[in-house]
């Protein structure tokens, strides 16, 4: 029993299989998580633990999050598939496309669904039992019937950070991490050259300019978790005028323009999600929402600025392991909302953060 977890799992063997006996190194497992980027990061450590007991790892992921599981060390390919019941834009059900899914899901013998505690593991367990997938392992609180193998309840009322969670279910379907691997977040190395996005700007790129630049990320999957765009513009300004050289980054290249302002190098749209890796590694500093990029930085080491609007825990989602201030009133009336639009007249949470506070923090964790 974890104390922490709270944890309680139920195990049977697949068919056929004597339960006393150890199972030798599995051949093919799937290990499924199918919502954002950040997501699929945090299951890192997870899918690593899968791959020292299996011979080769699928990795089953949305359209948000395959890149990101791309990145991962372990995975050997990867399936894309944008789930009814996860994505936060969700498409119709349509029954093509779910038999599409279970056919190309065939050969598969054993797979781990991966989920947050407000997602359900059950429909897909029963597309994974419709594909003949023997044993299959989940979290699940609720009566699962035949779906589950491993059935693992955890105490959802105690906030564990997601990528123990999830490592907690792999250990629970008989998966350890092996000997030597602390469990953090990481990527696959090498990483891309930065040289054509970013060298010609800053005259940096290799690994001797560690620390060289802050990185300013503003973007957000979800409003609920964005700092305003003037705010971002401001500290920008103010981090240049502290003595620092910056970098904007993300997809929208409107925003990056606008926060960038001529005085920081804007990357908008012109970096992959392996690149952006790199381009933060070599940054002494992120400053960031709650989003993607802020797991990225705990997976290559680069401390983090958090800019948290608590509509969801940071005891389960804050950068995982890495140096971190944590910026944002964390007793805002939208806590744990789970809001993807602020609930809050105003957006209190994170519009009372300042320019300065930001400049401070990144000063904490660059000296």
């Amino acid at each position: 029993m974890n104390g922490r977890l709270g944890v309680l799992s139920r195990a049977r063997p697949a068919a056929g299989e004597p339960a006393a006996r150890r199972r030798p190194r599995r051949e093919r497992v799937l290990v499924a998580r199918l919502d954002d980027a950040g997501d699929v990061l945090l299951a890192g450590p997870a899918v690593r633990a899968v791959r020292e007991g299996a011979r080769e790892v699928v990795m089953l992921a949305g359209p948000n999050g395959r890149a990101a599981a791309e990145l991962l060390p372990g995975v050997d390919r990867v399936i894309e598939w944008r789930a009814p019941w996860i994505d936060g834009d969700p498409p119709p059900v349509d029954l093509g496309q779910v038999t599409e899914l279970v056919r190309r899901l065939g050969g598969i013998g054993e797979a781990l669904i991966l989920t947050s505690f407000h997602q359900s593991a059950l429909p897909l367990a029963l597309l994974l039992r419709l594909a003949g997938v023997r044993r299959i392992a989940a979290i699940s609180n609720d009566y699962p019937g035949s779906l589950l193998d491993v059935r693992h309840v955890v105490d959802e009322s105690v906030d564990v950070p997601e990528a123990e969670r999830m490592l907690a279910l792999a250990r629970a379907a008989g998966f350890e991490l092996p000997p030597g691997d602390d469990g953090r977040l990481a990527v696959r190395r090498p990483l891309p050259d930065i040289g054509p996005v970013l060298g010609k700007s800053l005259g940096v790129g290799g690994a001797a300019d560690a620390g060289a630049y802050v990185v300013v990320h503003p973007g957000t999957s979800a409003p609920a978790r964005t700092w305003p765009a003037d705010r971002h513009r401001q500290a920008v300004r103010e981090l240049v005028e502290d003595g620092h050289r910056v970098v904007v980054t993300g997809k929208e290249r409107e925003l990056t323009a606008f926060v960038a302002h001529g005085v920081a190098v804007d990357l908008g749209g012109r970096t992959t999600l392996g690149q952006l890796a790199a381009v933060i590694e070599r940054a002494g500093v992120l400053v960031a929402g709650n989003t993607g990029p802020a797991h990225l930085a705990a997976a290559v080491g680069t401390p983090v600025v958090s800019l948290f609007a608590p509509v969801v825990p940071a005891a389960r989602w804050a950068p995982y392991r890495v140096p971190t201030v944590l910026l944002g009133d964390q007793h805002a009336p939208c806590r744990l909302s789970r809001a993807r639009t602020c609930p809050v007249a105003g957006h209190p949470c994170l519009s009372e953060v300042t320019g300065e506070q930001v400049v401070k923090a990144v000063r904490e964790l660059t000296q």
